[in-house]
C-alpha cells in the first residue's frame, strides 16, 4: 500500500478535516486522489473511481445534507498551511493556480483573480482548493518500455499526450527511472538523464534529495522554468536523456527543438486527448516535423493508467489497447 502518501498531504490540510480523513479505512485511504474542499459545500474526496462524503466525526456518508461543510475558516487554514503561512513568498504558484507541496503533491486553488495589464498578478477570495495525491506506482512503465527503447540502446524521442489524473506524470517518473539506473532484464544499460522538475512533482525534492526514486543517472534541477533547464543541462551536465513534464509554451518547444539538434533524446508530456490536440496547439509548431519518433495516449477511458495508443513517427499505431491497463 502506498497510504504514507496521504499522510504527506493530510499534514496541510486544517486539523480537523486531518482527523476526520485519517479515521477512514486504509483501502479508501490507500486509493485517495483528490481531496477537494469547496467553500459552503461537501468535502469531497475521490479514489478508484468513487465519490466520498464524511460527516463531521469522519464517517461516510451517502446523503450531502449529512456530509461536512467546508467553512472560510478551513480555506483559509488550507491555504496557509500549503503555503507556509506566506502567501507572498507562493505569489508565483498561487498566479499559475496551484501549489506543489512536499512529497510532489499539487494543491490547485481557485477565486478572485486579480488582473494587471491584462495579465493574473495573485488570487484573493480564495474558496476552492483541491489536493491531488501523487504515488510514486514502480513498473507503471512497463507496458510501454518496448516502443520507447531504440535498438541502439538509446531511446526514441518520446511525447505523452494526456488529459489531467490519467497518469501520464507516474508513467514518466517511472520511465525515467527505469531508463536511468538501467533494465538488466532486457539487457538495457542506464543513461544519464537530465530532469527538468519545474513544479517539484515528479522528483519531489526535499533539501536537494529526491523524495522519489527516479534513477541512480539522473540529475534534477528542481523549480527551474522548463525552456531555461533544458539549456542548462546541456551546457552543465552532457545529459544524453532530457525529462520534463507539460510542456506548453512556444519557449519551451524552442528549447526541446535545441536539445535534439544538440543529440539529446527528450521524454516530455502535454496535455490533450489525441495527437489532434498536439497538432493544434500552435505554441508548439517547431515540434510538428516529426521531430517525435513516439506518442503516447492516454486516458482514463479504462481506468487510470489507460493506453489508448502508442503511435510511430508518422501517427500510425504501434499498440491500441482493448483491455484495461492500470497503473497500480
Amino acid at each position: 500500500m502506498n497510504n504514507y502518501k496521504i499522510y504527506e498531504v493530510l499534514k496541510f490540510m486544517p486539523k480537523d478535516i486531518n482527523e476526520m480523513i485519517e479515521k477512514l479505512p486504509a483501502l479508501i485511504l490507500d486509493s485517495i486522489e483528490e481531496i477537494r474542499l469547496r467553500l459552503g459545500k461537501p468535502l469531497i474526496l475521490y479514489g478508484g473511481g468513487k465519490e466520498y462524503l464524511l460527516d463531521k466525526n469522519g464517517r461516510l456518508v451517502f446523503d450531502e445534507k449529512n456530509a461536512y461543510i467546508c467553512s472560510i475558516a478551513d480555506i483559509k487554514n488550507a491555504v496557509s498551511l500549503v503555503t507556509n503561512f506566506s502567501m507572498y513568498s507562493f505569489e508565483d504558484d498561487i498566479r499559475n493556480g496551484f501549489v506543489t507541496i512536499d512529497g510532489g503533491h499539487r494543491v490547485g486553488i481557485c477565486g478572485k483573480v486579480v488582473l494587471e495589464n491584462g495579465k493574473v498578478r495573485t488570487m484573493r477570495d480564495i474558496s476552492f482548493v483541491n489536493y491531488r495525491v501523487a504515488r510514486q506506482v514502480l513498473g507503471a512503465a512497463d507496458k510501454v518500455l518496448n516502443y520507447i527503447l531504440s535498438s541502439d540502446h538509446s531511446i526514441y524521442n518520446t511525447l505523452i499526450i494526456s488529459p489531467p489524473q490519467c497518469g501520464k506524470t507516474t508513467i514518466l517518473r517511472d520511465l525515467i527511472r527505469q531508463i536511468s539506473s538501467g533494465i538488466p532484464a532486457m539487457g538495457y544499460k542506464g543513461r544519464k538523464i537530465g530532469l527538468i522538475d519545474e513544479r517539484n512533482e515528479i522528483a519531489a525534492c526535499s533539501l536537494g534529495l529526491p523524495k522519489n526514486d527516479v534513477g541512480i543517472r539522473t540529475d534534477v534541477l528542481d523549480g527551474c522554468p522548463k525552456a531555461e533547464g533544458i539549456q542548462i543541462m546541456i551546457r552543465s551536465m552532457s545529459p544524453e536523456i532530457i525529462a520534463t513534464d507539460e510542456i506548453g509554451r512556444s519557449e519551451d518547444a524552442g528549447a526541446v527543438l535545441d536539445a535534439i539538434n544538440a543529440g539529446v533524446k527528450i521524454i516530455t508530456t502535454i496535455h490533450g486527448s489525441d495527437i489532434g490536440d498536439f497538432l493544434r496547439k500552435p505554441a508548439l509548431d517547431n515540434l510538428h516535423k516529426y521531430l517525435f519518433e513516439r506518442y503516447i495516449i492516454m486516458s482514463r477511458r479504462l481506468g487510470v493508467g489507460t493506453i489508448e495508443a502508442v503511435l510511430d513517427a508518422d501517427y500510425k499505431a504501434l499498440k491500441n489497447t482493448l483491455t484495461k491497463e492500470k497503473l497500480q
